[in-house]
């Protein structure tokens, strides 16, 4: 089972090396690492996606939580409660007889075309996980020649959200 973890944190040096000791420390493979810094560069939001096959990530969040500089921890366990998004940069091998052909696609998944030359295209898109999955999928056949993928970036949804699910019980 995939969890998406997303920490505030103080923008400080050191903090992503001790969070992400912390999850190697304890046996997790850090599938996804993305990190950025909050508006006005105080704080920084870390998202991480880890596989747990031992039901043990509960105590990983509680350690992480103890940590310094660690604002906020949360578990986004249930897909209903956040949303997560990833952006994926991809060059892809082209030519005059299949650069149409490229570009419905990216148009299908709502890419956009950020470099365009003789030989490639590069395009950029945006979406959850299985979008950007189904998106390879898509334009594997033509032939990759590189690639550049952030990762989750994840946020709990409003309390609108919250108070919909209540009404469903």
């Amino acid at each position: 089972m995939n969890h998406t973890i997303s920490a505030l944190v103080e923008n400080k040096f050191g903090v992503l090396a001790r969070v992400a000791g912390m999850f190697s420390g304890r046996g997790f493979n850090i599938e996804t690492l993305n990190v950025g810094p909050m508006y006005g560069g105080k704080y920084s939001r870390i998202t991480v996606t880890v596989k747990d096959g031992r039901n043990s990530v509960d105590q990983c969040v509680k350690q992480l939580s103890k940590l310094v500089n660690v604002i906020e921890v949360e578990d986004f366990e249930d897909s209903g409660k956040f949303v997560a998004r990833e952006l994926v940069m991809i060059k892809i091998k082209c030519d005059s007889s299949n650069r149409t052909e490229l570009l419905e696609i990216a148009g299908l998944f709502r890419g956009k075309v950020i470099d365009v030359d003789k030989t490639s295209l590069i395009i950029e898109c945006t979406g959850n996980p299985n979008k950007i999955k189904a998106f390879f999928g898509m334009v594997a056949p033509y032939g990759i020649i590189e690639m550049a993928r952030t990762g989750n970036v994840a946020l709990k949804r409003g309390k609108a959200a919250e108070l919909f699910d209540e009404g469903k019980e």
